[in-house]
């Protein structure tokens, strides 16, 4: 599968501070953080965001579906008013046209919601309905089986809601979330990232792929698959193809692992904690590895050869997959645009080392991440667990999430828009194998640490 639309830098050539307003990564930047002042200017005052923020309520008729529509229209209509100003603002800084945007965003916008809306239908964990999953699923069927027109192509700026996703991403974890999580999530998680990413990059290297799409693939299975890949190709500068293969093997592999994993700890009957740590330490994408894990604790008090709760999958699967692993997206951006300009470049070139480049070369939508992180927990200090989840996370982070879920939404739609499965064989055969090494260790490791080294941790954690 290969995303046609998908590139790595803007069409523009641009340098010094015309950086900061000519490309994407730093509009990235500023929307999101821009997003997460707005949204504590609210808390502040005792308000919330929530009202543009909106988001599809649990429903279980068509009644209830209708009733929500009707009550919220106005809201989703400014949400999407909301959407296209800042939006086409940006691809207009970037050199696109926006008359050929804006009716391609509407369109991508129409079709999400419809994606929004089925995912939380009250039986769509049960069938592992995902809005992301669903919104790439439906993307995939749309360019493959139906097709679209050409010109439609403006609006699915996968990296733009990628990029923006992960600012987004990161206010929703402050790093007070790693102390509370404990010293075992993280240890897991970093295990994991680490020797996941090895495995995969050497097998790639020894197959005699490139250093930099083994440094994708190897990001791609370690951390966050889509997002990670993203990153990690800008700061090796990558090529154009790159990515696009990386993604095609996250997606093959988290949309097996979806059933697979749930249905193997069903077997062995894995409580619940356990499940999810093992889930958050095998997926590649943050929606699947959700999907799976709520699919799992669904059976929690069904099964009888399953203990614990469902809250307590979901607990693991957080801690070890969206906290541990995806704080590792900014790590390796930054160690292997390092590598990438003072070892691969030099030795191709033979040519002096030019340190700035490391700095030019650093996704900066992950120094977004990083910022919004640090703001969340300068604002969170001093609470609780207890006092963050009553309190900060329904009127702070709760809307910034919801938010981040619509755009994640839009470039997994996007993503499966621009995917064309007849492309696949391009790429050989050699990033498969590549890949297929990394997911198999995973596995295997994951098992280890979540059921044998930490299975008493993982079987008796808290929620709250």
């Amino acid at each position: 599968m290969v995303t046609s639309t998908t590139k790595l830098t803007d069409n523009k050539n641009t340098s010094g501070w015309q950086e900061f307003w000519l490309k994407e990564d730093w509009w990235a930047v500023w929307l999101g953080l821009g997003i997460v002042i707005l949204a504590y200017v609210f808390y502040l005052g005792g308000s919330s965001i929530s009202w543009i923020a909106v988001a599809p309520a649990k429903w279980s008729t068509l009644d209830q579906l209708a009733t929500q529509l009707s009550t919220n229209a106005v809201r989703y209509l400014a949400l999407l008013g909301s959407f296209l100003i800042l939006f086409t603002l940006v691809v207009s800084f970037i050199g696109q046209k926006p008359k050929d945007f804006i009716p391609s965003f509407i369109f991508v916008f129409i079709l999400s919601t419809i994606i929004y809306f089925a995912g939380n239908w009250d039986q769509a964990s049960r069938y592992n309905l995902e809005p992301p999953l669903m919104a790439l699923l439906l993307g995939l069927i749309i360019s493959n089986v139906i097709g679209l027109p050409r010109w439609l192509d403006a609006g699915f700026r996968v990296e733009f809601y990628i990029k923006l996703g992960i600012v987004l991403l990161g206010a929703t974890l402050p790093f007070t979330l790693i102390i509370w999580a404990g010293p075992v999530a993280f240890l897991q998680a970093s295990i994991v990232s680490i020797v996941t990413f090895l495995v995969i990059f050497f097998t790639a290297r020894k197959l005699g792929l490139d250093s930099r799409l083994a440094a994708v693939l190897g990001a791609g299975g370690a951390v966050c698959g889509v997002s990670a890949s993203i990153a990690v190709a800008g700061a090796v500068r990558a090529k154009k193809e790159h990515p696009p293969i990386a993604i095609s093997l996250v997606i093959f592999w988290a949309i097996i692992l979806i059933f697979v994993l749930p249905l193997v700890a069903r077997l062995i009957h894995l409580p619940t904690g356990v499940a999810g740590a093992w889930i958050g330490t095998s997926e590649f994408a943050d929606a699947a590895g959700l999907a799976a894990a709520q699919s799992y604790g669904s059976h929690a008090g069904i099964d009888p050869g399953i203990s614990g709760t469902a809250d307590q999958a979901l607990a693991s699967y957080t801690l070890i997959k969206v906290i541990g692993r995806d704080m590792w997206i900014g790590i390796w951006a930054f160690v292997l645009a390092l590598i990438a300009v003072t070892v691969w470049e030099r030795s191709e070139t033979n040519s002096k080392v030019q340190v700035g480049q490391i700095w030019w070369r650093f996704p900066k939508f992950v120094i977004g991440f990083l910022v919004a992180s640090l703001l969340t927990t300068l604002i969170v200090r001093g609470n609780t667990l207890v006092d963050y989840n009553k309190l900060v996370k329904p009127s702070l982070i709760a809307p910034i999430t919801s938010l981040r879920t619509w755009v994640f939404t839009f470039s997994f739609f996007s993503i499966g828009l621009t995917t064309r499965f007849r492309e696949l064989a391009n790429s050989g055969v050699r990033p498969f194998v590549a890949f297929t090494a990394g997911v198999i260790v995973n596995l295997i490791l994951g098992y280890i640490l979540s059921v044998i080294v930490f299975g008493n941790y993982w079987s008796s954690i808290v929620t709250h």
